[in-house]
């Protein structure tokens, strides 16, 4: 890598960007709207779907609509924003037809990848950046109000390190430095902590429904809320309920009726709940004579 290179361009680029956005999902027009309430100048966004072209005119009103390689044509800023499988493909063919500019900053938002997948773009040239905002986006103009004080994980060569922090900063964002062989475990704690529990959050409701409940979200907020900030704080001395108490009749119980009520539910509760008993039987919260039988009704699946 020709560090002088890099550090020289990046120190002598202007402080306000032209910037693109490859790919209008849910993330890029939010992250291009930030950088525009920043100061810089979106140019150009590419869409394919309605529903994308319709984000990129909702976020990004006035910008134009135009293919992959005319947004890098347009851009001393890109941001790629497509999904992880995609990502490789694309960098590699943006790089082959040369679209890609020498000193051009290539930014994209995968969790799961560091600046290595954009290694055909820094032998073409361009600055790379890993820049992931860790929330979970709506693709509405909230996401922008939500990326204030929003943790990024930021990847990218130490020359532009300062660099990468600032766009997140000017985002709105706090940046985290993730090393690059740490991003998939990185990206796999994330996806079990934010959409993991939207499915039991989903299900949860579902069950409560069934059960006659009017309005299960207002009965779920309080405790699913308390709950969320006492993990936070306390991580696992926080575990409350049946499983943490070793009260197996109850768990046979609930296995039982959730059998006879929502049988595609009983694969996750029986897995978390022996995730459950693993931790509170690690830190000390369930003893191994309370485990005894509890672990039983789990390893049969409550058909005991």
């Amino acid at each position: 890598m020709n560090t002088h290179r890099i550090t020289e361009s990046a120190e002598s680029r202007p402080a306000r960007l032209s910037v693109g956005v490859v790919g209008a999902g849910r993330v890029g027009p939010a992250l291009g709207a930030a950088l525009q309430l920043a100061g810089h100048r979106p140019v150009a966004v590419s869409g394919v779907s309605d529903a994308s072209r319709r984000r990129a005119e909702a976020l990004l009103p006035g910008v134009p609509l135009v293919e992959p390689d005319e947004v890098l044509a347009r851009a001393d800023l890109v941001l790629l924003t497509v999904p992880d499988d995609v990502l490789p493909g694309l960098v590699a063919g943006l790089a082959e037809t040369g679209a890609i500019r020498p000193g051009q900053l290539l930014v994209h938002t995968s969790g799961r990848y560091g600046t290595a997948v954009l290694d055909p773009a820094l032998r073409a040239g361009a600055l790379p950046l890993a820049l992931h905002p860790a929330m979970t986006f709506t693709g509405t103009s909230v996401d922008v109000q939500r990326l204030a004080g929003c943790p990024f994980g930021v990847t990218a060569p130490e020359q532009l390190r300062l660099a990468a922090e600032a766009l997140v900063v000017e985002m709105g964002g706090e940046p985290e430095w993730i090393a690059e062989e740490a991003r998939p475990l990185y990206h796999a704690a994330l996806a079990i902590g934010s959409n993991h529990l939207v499915t039991l959050v989903a299900q949860a409701r579902e069950l409560l429904t069934v059960a006659g409940v009017q309005n299960p979200g207002r009965m779920l907020g309080p405790l699913l809320g308390a709950s969320l900030d006492n993990a936070l704080r306390s991580g696992d001395q926080a575990l409350t309920g049946p499983v943490a108490r070793g009260d197996a009749g109850t768990v046979a119980a609930h296995v039982a009726e959730l059998r006879k009520a929502a049988p595609g539910a009983v694969n996750s509760y029986l897995a978390m709940a022996r995730a459950t008993a693993d931790r509170a039987m690690a830190n000390g919260m369930l003893k191994a004579e309370q485990a005894e039988a509890l672990l039983g009704v789990l390893a049969d699946g409550g058909n005991a």
